[in-house]
């Protein structure tokens, strides 16, 4: 538990700072002003608008304002400020862990165990959200099976994403941010309100553009350069008090120029550096570039004392990376071998959800819809070896195509049979269909590897019920107890050589979560206390690995892993001077039962019995600290926001080397302080990112002999130290 010593000093420290600095002030504060610190936070995880601490579900909800303070771009920025989630970044696919399981980025057609919600819009594959936290009015995130009323997807958790939207007045605001390690800009701002008496609008921009943080040698640049241009455009129309209709769409363009990813010894433990050699040839520009599309339209009609929803969603996007491999060792680069791949990747889906939503209030209440999405996947990998040792030039490129169709209805009702207690039942019944072929082609030179053809098809029924109990022992206090199941489909393998029909479809992964859990109120609404425990058992997990023996990708379904834990929130607030958040998770995830799995480091195979062992990117302990405090100075005030998110050491290898695959223990503390009049019209802020300089990484992999004459690792290093000033004005 070394990693939560820093955390609880730094936040002790804090709070004695703010609070010495501005007793006066707290004291002031009237009743109203106490009041107003402990208000509600409203959620619609259930699909209505209730209070976060009536909703028997163990979640966090990060405000738009906590992401804007510190710029978060994406799920990474994100991850310090809710425990037991974790998101693996490598110069693929990134991919969102909760309560340690997730969906691994070497497969590329997998749909994710933790799906992405976009103002309702299913986003199960990570290019569809790269960048999502843009003007943003809150963001839930859910942990545990969500599998009735989110269901696409869900068998590990989900996030939803809420965008802000059209106001029923004028008002405005534009932030720019110099970052002066990033050398770069991040500008943006949102235009919004009334165009009549029943139509609103809002326009919101974000512009970035900042250099990388790895000094590439060969190039003479620092990697990865960030370029991205956001714009959404939003309307509310309101034409009556029984219908309104709101309509989103948003256009990205995003480019990154370089890897993150840089050597180091396979027979030390992680020596991560901002240094890498990487030459760029044949495929062109390392980096990754993507362009998507978002739109959604959701109506609301008032049927009786019921209300009909409808949300249609399109969702697009086109893109592709490309890699190569760091050629520094110590004794200086290694330019006899040349391996690059890059990853073309085109993707289409229409989406449409109805739901009737019953009024509430009475012994009753349910929410009952149907689910229809259709979509197509493409991905066309061209991957190139130099191996000079053996006289061998091979480019090669394979190809896959992947069609789905997905048709689901969903149940859910919550009874009252006495006062204070309410029994939830839910049901999804889910149809999946997807047809998927795969091939490959030499493009130029010899032949590396056999080039093989699978085509496939899948049908499957799944079924995923909950069941909770929530008692209220008094208004202040509930106590709820949660049996749920979750599902994910099968799908195919889509970018490994040798990949035949006999390899090519893994089943579908399913869930099972008890929880227990706890929500108070307390101190007349200045604090709150929330607590769960769980036990989530995964059979047929889905897993994707490399092997670095056989330089080569396995995908398949491990048999089971159970993960059993508790997690914690507390929230002080008692002035609008003062408040303090923490929350903080422990738990132990293993194997049940792995006895056909990859070898892990040290082991002889090819195959190996994994069963009892920890699976990867996985942490016992997770927590955070968030420290905020505001001195009133004349017509002015200044406020200090730190944030010190940390966790114990795991394995981000996929093998699990105890040298080169495991990143320690750490914490990270970010510092925002701000100068503002009292009407906030206008802001200057000073925000540090990691201000402990800590170096970590977010993955690591083996890069074996032949692909390289000299065996080393590949580590994905994750940011420094970064300090920026910002600055906004509001109208």
């Amino acid at each position: 538990m070394k990693f939560l010593h820093p955390i609880l000093l730094s936040g002790v420290a804090l709070a004695a700072m703010t609070a010495g600095a501005a007793p006066a002030m707290a004291q002031a504060a009237d009743a109203a002003d106490t009041a107003a610190t402990g208000s509600e936070i409203i959620v619609t995880a259930q699909k209505r608008a209730q209070n976060l601490q009536d909703v028997p579900i163990s979640m966090e909800v990060v405000s738009g304002e906590r992401i804007a303070d510190f710029a978060a771009a994406d799920f990474k920025a994100v991850q310090n400020y809710v425990p037991n989630v974790f998101v693996q970044q490598t110069n693929g696919n990134d991919t969102i862990y909760i309560r340690g399981f997730g969906s691994p980025p070497q497969n590329f057609s997998f749909d994710q165990a933790v799906s992405v919600y976009m103002d309702g819009i299913y986003a199960g594959k990570m290019r569809q959200a790269l960048n999502p936290f843009f003007d943003v009015a809150r963001v839930e995130v859910m942990r545990g099976p969500q599998g009735a009323l989110y269901g696409k997807n869900t068998p590990a958790g989900a996030v939803s994403v809420v965008s802000a939207g059209p106001t029923s007045s004028f008002e405005g605001g534009v932030t720019g941010t110099y970052n002066f390690d990033l050398e770069g800009y991040d500008l943006t701002g949102y235009v919004s309100g009334p165009v009549s008496d029943t139509l609103s609008l809002r326009v919101a921009t974000r512009l970035q553009n900042q250099e990388g943080y790895i000094r590439n040698v060969a190039t003479g640049r620092d990697d990865p350069r960030n370029k991205l241009q956001l714009f959404r455009v939003s309307a509310l129309w309101e034409p009556s008090d029984s219908f309104d209709m709101s309509a989103k769409l948003e256009i990205s363009n995003y480019d990154r120029i370089g890897g993150l990813g840089v050597s180091s010894p396979v027979n030390t433990s992680q020596r991560p550096k901002l240094e890498r050699y990487t030459e760029e040839y044949p495929l062109g520009l390392e980096g990754y570039s993507n362009r998507s599309v978002l739109g959604s339209v959701i109506a609301n009609l008032k049927v009786g004392d019921h209300t009909l929803t409808s949300i249609t969603g399109y969702s697009w996007f086109n893109g592709d990376v490309t890699n190569y491999f760091d050629q520094q060792t110590p004794a200086g680069p290694v330019v006899e071998n040349s391996v690059a791949n890059k990853y073309p990747e085109n993707f289409h889906q229409f989406s449409q959800e109805l739901r009737l939503l019953s009024p509430t209030g009475g012994t009753l209440e349910y929410v009952v819809g149907a689910y229809y999405d259709t979509a197509r996947y493409n991905v066309d990998p061209f991957l190139y070896y130099d191996l000079r040792a053996y006289n061998l030039v091979s480019l090669n490129q394979l190809y896959f195509h992947q069609k789905s169709r997905t048709l689901s209805v969903f149940g859910q009702a919550t009874v009252r049979p006495v006062e204070g207690v309410r029994i939830i039942g839910s049901l999804r019944y889910t149809n999946t269909h997807k047809d998927g072929t795969f091939s490959g082609k030499l493009l130029d030179g010899q032949m590396f590897r056999p080039l093989t053809t699978a085509s496939g098809s899948i049908s499957e029924g799944l079924t995923d019920p909950s069941i909770t109990v929530q008692y209220d022992l008094s208004r202040d206090l509930m106590v709820y107890a949660v049996y749920g199941r979750g599902s994910k489909s099968g799908g195919f393998v889509s970018n490994t050589f040798g990949t035949t029909d006999a390899t090519f479809v893994y089943k579908p992964e399913r869930s099972r979560n008890w929880e227990a859990g706890i929500k108070s109120t307390l101190w007349d609404g200045r604090a709150t206390l929330n607590m769960s425990v769980y036990n989530t058992k995964f059979t047929n997990l889905q897993t994707s690995g490399y092997d670095p023996d056989s330089s080569s990708y396995i995908t398949k379904n491990a048999a089971s892993a159970t993960a059993k834990g508790v997690e914690a929130s507390l929230r002080i607030a008692p002035s609008r001077y003062f408040d303090i958040t923490a929350s903080a998770a422990y738990q132990d995830i293993k194997y049940d039962r792995y006895p056909d799995a990859p070898c892990l480091a040290g082991m002889t195979g090819p195959i190996c019995d994994l069963s009892g062992r920890r699976l990867p990117y996985t942490s016992k302990f997770t927590g955070n600290v968030a420290v905020h405090g505001r001195v009133d100075v004349s017509d002015y005030k200044l406020d200090g926001t730190a944030v010190l998110g940390g966790r114990s050491g795991f394995f981000d290898s996929d093998d699990q080397s105890p040298l080169y695959g495991y990143q320690g223990g750490y914490a990270k503390l970010d510092l925002r302080l701000q100068f503002a009049p009292q009407d906030d019209s206008w802001h200057i802020a000073l925000v540090g990112k990691n201000l402990t300089d800590k170096l970590t990484t977010g993955s690591a992999f083996r890069l074996p002999v032949p692909i390289t004459t000299s065996e080393r690792s590949i580590l994905f290093v994750e940011p420094p130290r970064n300090i920026a000033i910002e600055a906004g004005v509001k109208f």
